[in-house]
């Protein structure tokens, strides 16, 4: 990330314990800490809402409604946020809190090392006519069977993580 330290110009900055950059010659320090991500999975009947990335990482790939948790906002405040700016809907406070996984989210050659949390919600009479995609963000938006997933489409590790924990989950939940 950092060939020279941004303080002194030094060349020997160097990255440490894949976490911290120090130099040497100043005493510069800059933790390139984990950031935090959301995501949500939105039932719509059987089907799961599933965004088709309009931009790299991942450009064309599958992925679900969320992103960057900003400074000072809490995870759902987050997702809210993200899930208005994407799709132009907004979840409520009525989701659930589903999981979390690392993942690594490579952008214009920095590698960031996030923390995913997802979320899950039922919007049963969730219809794509009843979405507004922010067309920088999102090419389209398709609801798919899970029998249908292809995970090999999807966007992220975290991703598939959270699709399979969230299926994993609702076979083995069984109503009373």
């Amino acid at each position: 990330m950092f060939r020279f330290c941004p303080s002194c110009g030094s060349s020997h900055i160097r990255f440490e314990h894949n976490k911290v950059f120090r130099c040497p010659d100043c005493g510069f320090v800059y933790y390139h800490n984990v950031a935090s991500a959301t995501g949500c999975i939105i039932t719509a009947g059987e089907a799961l809402v599933f965004l088709v990335r309009a931009k790299d990482p991942a450009k064309g790939k599958l992925d679900l409604p969320g992103g960057f948790v900003n400074p000072d906002e809490m995870a759902a405040e987050g997702l809210r946020r993200e899930c208005r700016e994407e799709i132009g809907w907004d979840p409520g406070p009525d989701f659930s809190f589903l999981a979390a996984f690392p993942n690594t989210y490579p952008y214009k050659g920095i590698i960031y090392k996030t923390c995913d949390f997802y979320f899950s919600i039922s919007a049963p009479g969730l219809q794509e006519g009843d979405l507004r995609l922010d067309p920088k963000e999102i090419a389209a938006v398709r609801f798919i069977t899970p029998a249908a997933i292809n995970f090999d489409d999807l966007a992220f590790d975290s991703t598939r993580r959270a699709v399979k924990a969230f299926l994993d989950k609702r076979s083995t939940h069984v109503p009373n």
